[in-house]
């Protein structure tokens, strides 16, 4: 939760944040687990979790079945800038290609800058036609798909 709260005080309302129940976010993530999807990678260090990546099968309608979808990144924010993020996506990356996925892609929100200047740093490049619009917390936001390109052609 303290991820989302500081990752998303600029896009969220405090009060929607403050809110947040880690006894639902982590029931929902257990029953991920369990039925093993998506994949979950963990960061640990001696202070405990540092943070996470999940990925599996693109959820996109009508996604290509060798397309991958990276479903999060979050990490604590003492472990932002440390090159923790970086390293569990390119372990996802490695896991992904051994998968046979050819191709990934990854939904944030418009207004996340840090999460944008992340994943294109890693190559992504958005996908203009794919904005949708939602509310969350009473705010209506926008989500942006991010797709990894190379050569014209989505390969990973």
């Amino acid at each position: 939760m303290l991820s989302w709260q500081h990752a998303y005080k600029d896009i969220l309302p405090a009060e929607y944040l403050a809110a947040l129940s880690v006894e639902r976010r982590e029931a929902m993530w257990r029953e991920s687990i369990a039925n093993r999807q998506p994949q979950v990678l963990v960061a640990r260090s001696e202070g405990g979790i540092d943070g996470f990546a999940a990925f599996g099968p693109s959820r996109d309608s009508g996604a290509d079945a060798h397309c991958a979808e990276l479903w999060a990144i979050y990490l604590a924010p003492s472990a932002w800038s440390r090159g923790i993020g970086r390293t569990l996506w390119l372990a996802a990356l490695e896991r992904m290609r051994a998968s046979s996925f050819r191709s990934v892609s990854l939904w944030v929100l418009a207004g996340n800058g840090r999460a944008i200047k992340f994943y294109t740093a890693a190559g992504f490049k958005a996908d203009a036609t794919s904005a949708k619009d939602f509310t969350m917390g009473g705010v209506k936001l926008q989500e942006v798909r991010y797709v990894l390109y190379s050569d014209d052609q989505a390969v990973i």
